[in-house]
């Protein structure tokens, strides 16, 4: 008797484990992929990617770092952070990953066609950097793409994140000092400018200047931010990161600080790394509630 009240227990049990698990692969969200050109006042093309249906959906704005090197710039791939905008599409978000003006075909320095796509994200020489400017360019165009994606009515105008990876996340910084309304939160990775100096690891440009830049936006910044670094990053090591986040508080800046454990070989493209996803995902989650 007791074997065979036993044995319906566990029927019942694995029954409802497979009813959850259906579940569960019924409420995750379909996502479709897609390549657009982006009628911007400098076109450029995006990656994609977003729920399937017709929205309108929140808005998640994905910045790529940078190359000084126009040949590096010119192998720039079309579709970045794939991984990661997919996790944020799966939770609901319409994603799009502009490829910077400069890049792919546009890196090469063509006098025709400087109108379509000249590379404006310099910082100038280490002598004097203008680290500040650099930001703000981008940041320029984050607020272009909000307003294309809203007159489109494919978002909720009032529903915007911004992440950024290594200058995508000092442009985010940036932006953030210029707190626009429909920007409700921004997310860093490896935020920063100037990093590596001839390729040579932890070797920075003028970082005094990078963590004066960094108070400035912190002046007048009051978006929630979160910054993710990582402490084998080359490009903006601990030191310096953490000089650049209390900089940042002093001045009246909002951002929460965390510093990953060490991450491959190069910490610096965690982001880019599906495997990174699991590592980073619950600060994201949990830093994105508090804002709900």
């Amino acid at each position: 008797m007791h074997r065979l009240i036993l044995r319906f227990f566990a029927t019942a049990f694995l029954v409802l484990l497979i009813f959850a698990a259906r579940a569960r692969a019924e409420d995750e969200v379909r996502i479709q992929e897609e390549i657009w050109a982006l009628p911007l006042a400098l076109p450029m093309f995006a990656y994609l990617v977003r729920p399937v249906g017709d929205g309108p959906f929140p808005l998640v704005i994905m910045n790529h770092g940078v190359s000084l090197k126009p040949t590096d710039r010119s192998f720039f791939p079309l579709v970045e952070f794939r991984d990661a905008a997919k996790w944020f599409a799966r939770r609901g978000y319409l994603v799009v990953a502009p490829v910077g003006s400069g890049y792919g075909a546009q890196a090469i320095d063509i006098p025709e066609r400087a109108l379509y796509g000249p590379f404006f994200s310099k910082v100038g020489k280490c002598t004097n950097p203008n680290f500040h400017d650099a930001g703000l360019a981008v940041a320029q165009v984050d607020l272009r793409i909000i307003d294309y994606m809203a007159a489109e009515k494919r978002i909720i105008p009032d529903d915007v994140i911004v992440v950024g990876q290594s200058a995508g996340g000092w442009a985010s910084i940036a932006l953030s000092s210029l707190n626009p309304p429909p920007v409700k939160a921004i997310i860093a990775f490896a935020a920063g400018r100037g990093g590596r100096v001839d390729g040579k690891p932890n070797n920075n440009c003028a970082p005094d200047r990078l963590v004066e830049a960094t108070a400035d936006f912190g002046r007048t910044s009051r978006v929630p931010m979160l910054w993710i670094y990582i402490e084998n990053d080359t490009f903006f090591g601990p030191a310096l990161s953490q000089r650049m986040h209390a900089a940042f508080i002093s001045a009246g800046g909002r951002a929460e600080y965390h510093l990953m454990p060490p991450f491959g070989n190069e910490g610096h493209f965690f982001i880019g790394s599906p495997d990174a996803i699991p590592l980073w995902s619950p600060l994201v989650t949990k830093f994105l509630d508090a804002q709900k």
